[in-house]
């Protein structure tokens, strides 16, 4: 309903529509004062900026390793020589090493902390795991924790004390490392390989007899000793990942002669290890502008059902990596490609098994590329040679260098569209975490998010580079809905130590990466957003940010304050419910009798045409006035509504007592809308409102989320508009995750049904799978090895 209001009222109280005072207790001061006291305190350490201080330091670890695997035993041997370096200004009198293999024991916190009950049916397998580590999947037989069975001083040779806790060993010097100074030590150990987790083990192929390797987390490792923690102990559950330590590395590791061997840093003995025809093409992979074959299926396929003659060892070496890992098979085939990448020369590979063709050999080492390509334009230029894809059984884990990544397809070679997208994505995202957290190194033991949510943002980015129409799993607002609109009682911040997180999933990849992709669309525009965050990376490339590190550099980079942001969405659970409770229409009081009494005569007669009135024209045949016209005087021929000499004369009076700029006003015909908006959800974000006008066209109104911050409950904001706006849409695009769309429109939008099928009682069948449908009609087949070639 229009509402009509004097010019001169207008004028004096224009000021109050648009910043209404609160009315009552909010909590607004909170939500939009400054995290302060919730940040660490600046130092010259990590500075007030977000940016490293001009004393800050951190620790280096240098080894030597040679292992052995025995495919076998499916068993690994090795001995290394760790060189600590201590930068730090502290003496250190121990050091404590990672254990990770160690989460397998039988006894560990990850086994005995697990949640299990019996079931009224269960299987063996079932039965035998009900006491084994939960992220060993299927039946647990024998110990794959690490045997230590030497730490001594490699110089002198004498045993050095040390004590295992868990998945942590703590080693006692012979005497303290003071500031400055190095100490090497030596390692020897071994352990039995696991079965393919997710995160490392062996994939057993029955049909040939023969075993894929992704090894990782596979000897011990560096604690780190920083200036935030001290030593960054917490035990290995399973859910918290690593925080290590950057360094260089020798490794020299010895497979069986027909095995192919990918890994972390570059290969040092290619002649000894490579055919003559492999590194032919190793060649013609660096000017390629498609993937090279070094290894074919053919080739992978005839060494499957070989046996090997004896022993093999590739020697990697990686400079400034903060892990090492590889893969080993005799079933790999192996493609290449060299990229240029910022001047620096990078080999994109892939190794696969035939399982995993056609999409291997079509996609992998393209997508390699492209990842590395995208991600250095969103950080920093990728400073490593070579960088890997292995395919793995499934999931998707990554190490500095290589990834191990699923996507298989059928048996048949065919696929559906939505494994295809599924391997391209965690292509992606693995490869990806060579930004984060292999160079921007977060401590993911404390702070899931840190490279799990700011991966999956880039991850989002570079997914839609790919292909414009990537049907994209998380980042984009809407998809995190469901999570938010959750239970409070399954709900914990963002910043929730990894171990603790529940819902893993959604709170440590999609919310972050959602409030990151929002802050760039919506709060605060893709140039300031994407300057911030390159700047981000570089601050800390190659060093260990903490999660105030980065929310003071995307402030201090970009000029735009946003505590309020990092509060609600990274420190708090609410979810955002904006609610367009009302919208009132308002227009000027032009005083002209030619418009107001044609808009009174019109409100007159739509409140006459009642139902009875409408009736009465054939019930009625003949009133008393009908019959006898002298019943009728003066005010049954006067119009109220006729514009009189006397109006237009006082109408010209009230027009010559304007301003120019105020009749201008008065005639312009604008309409003023106060829109009164309620923040149910309690999360509160900027105000983005559709209008949709009478003519057809719109337009969208963006108010920002300081507009909730003296009422953070209600506010209330007046639009103009000369045209008249038929309908309201809060959230027209779906930007900031509101969780109930149905209050988001003014007049109310009828709800849309919830839709259900009838179907048959054969059951239901998983989705389509158009590929094999289209083979069995005889249309043409896609290639099986894509687009590698010799």
């Amino acid at each position: 309903m229009r509402k009509q209001f004097i010019f001169y009222w207008l004028m004096l109280t224009a000021s109050g529509l648009l910043a209404q005072p609160p009315a009552g207790n909010y909590n607004a001061n909170s939500r939009f004062e400054q995290l302060g006291a919730s940040l660490p305190t600046p130092n010259t350490t990590r500075t007030a900026s977000g940016a490293p201080g001009k004393d800050f330091w951190q620790q280096r670890a240098d080894y030597d390793i040679k292992a052995e695997l025995d495919d076998e035993k499916r068993k690994i041997t090795g001995t290394e020589t760790i060189t600590y370096f201590n930068n730090s200004p502290d003496e250190l009198k121990y050091v404590w090493l990672q254990l990770d293999q160690n989460l397998f024991e039988k006894n560990s916190i990850n086994a005995t902390s697990q949640n299990n009950s019996i079931q009224n049916q269960m299987s063996s397998n079932a039965v035998t795991g009900l006491n084994a580590p939960s992220s060993v999947r299927g039946s647990v037989a024998g110990d794959f924790s690490f045997k230590i069975t030497s730490v001594k001083d490699p110089k002198t040779g004498q045993p050095l004390k040390h004590t295992i806790n868990g998945t942590m060993m703590r080693i006692e010097l012979p005497m303290g490392i003071k500031t400055g100074q190095s100490y090497a030590f030596s390692v020897d150990w071994n352990y039995f390989i696991n079965e393919y987790y997710g995160r490392a083990g062996y994939e057993f192929f029955p049909k040939d007899g023969n075993t894929n390797y992704f090894i990782a987390h596979w000897f011990p490792r560096m604690c780190v000793y920083d200036d935030v923690n001290g030593w960054q102990h917490k035990q290995f559950l399973g859910q918290g990942e690593f925080t290590l330590t950057f360094g260089n590395y020798k490794v020299a590791l010895t497979v069986p002669n027909d095995h192919i061997v990918g890994a972390t840093g570059e290969l040092q003995n290619a002649n000894q290890v490579l055919s003559a025809e492999q590194l032919k093409r190793m060649e013609k992979a660096k000017t390629a502008t498609r993937p090279v074959l070094i290894v074919s299926q053919e080739e992978a396929e005839k060494a499957e059902k070989g046996k090997p003659t004896g022993k093999k060892t590739w020697v990697y070496k990686a400079e400034n990596v903060r892990d090492f890992a590889f893969a080993t098979s005799r079933k790999f085939i192996w493609d290449a490609m060299q990229i240029d990448q910022a001047g620096k020369k990078v080999m994109c590979m892939s190794l696969y098994s035939k399982e995993g063709n056609p999409l291997w050999g079509q996609y992998s080492t393209m997508v390699v590329a492209h990842t590395i390509r995208s991600y250095s334009k969103y950080s920093v230029d990728y400073p490593y040679p070579v960088a890997y894809s292995c395919h793995a059984s499934g999931g998707g884990m990554e190490y500095p260098m290589i990834s191990f990544n699923g996507g298989r397809p059928e048996p048949d070679g065919t696929y559906s569209e939505g494994t295809k997208y599924g391997m391209i994505g965690v292509i992606i995202h693995e490869v990806g975490h060579n930004f984060f957290p292999m160079i921007i190194n977060s401590d993911e033991r404390q702070w899931g998010w840190m490279d799990e949510g700011l991966n999956t943002f880039v991850q989002y980015l570079a997914e839609k580079e790919w292909d414009k129409d990537f049907p994209t799993r998380r980042g984009e607002p809407q998809f995190i809905v469901d999570y938010m609109k959750q239970d409070a009682k399954n709900l914990v911040p963002i910043m929730t130590s990894s171990d603790n997180i529940m819902l893993y999933g959604p709170n440590a990849y999609a919310k972050p990466a959602t409030a990151l992709n929002i802050l760039r669309e919506t709060v605060m525009g893709r140039e300031l957003f994407d300057y911030a965050f390159k700047e981000y990376a570089r601050r800390w490339a190659f060093k260990n940010p903490t999660p105030a590190d980065f929310f003071r550099t995307m402030e201090d980079a970009s000029g735009v304050d946003l505590d309020w942001f990092w509060k609600g969405w990274f420190y708090g659970t609410e979810a955002v419910d904006q609610d367009l409770v009302e919208v009132e229409w308002f227009a000027l009081d032009t005083q002209n009798p030619e418009i107001n009494k044609a808009e009174a005569k019109k409100q007159a007669e739509a409140k006459r045409n009642t139902v009875a009135r409408q009736r009465d024209k054939d019930y009625i045949k003949e009133s008393v006035v009908d019959k006898n016209p002298d019943m009728k005087d003066f005010y049954n021929t006067y119009d109220p509504y006729k514009v009189t000499e006397a109006d237009k004369k006082k109408y010209d009076t009230y027009l010559a007592s304007l301003t120019p700029d105020e009749r201008k006003l008065v005639e312009s015909g604008v309409n003023f809308y106060t829109l009164k908006v309620k923040n149910k959800g309690g999360l509160p974000m900027p105000v983005i409102v559709k209008m949709q006008f009478e003519d057809g066209t719109d337009s969208v109104a963006r108010f920002p989320a300081e507009i909730w911050r003296l009422n953070d409950q209600n506010v209330s904001k007046v639009i103009t508009s000369k045209k008249k706006v038929v309908q309201w849409t809060l959230d027209p695009y779906r930007e900031i995750a509101d969780i109930d769309e149905e209050s988001n429109s003014f007049p109310r939008q009828p709800a849309q049904p919830t839709k259900f099928q009838l179907f048959k009682s054969q059951g239901f069948q998983r989705g389509p799978n158009p590929m094999r449908e289209a083979q069995q009609s005889q249309q043409p087949k896609t290639g099986q090895q894509g687009g590698a070639k010799n």
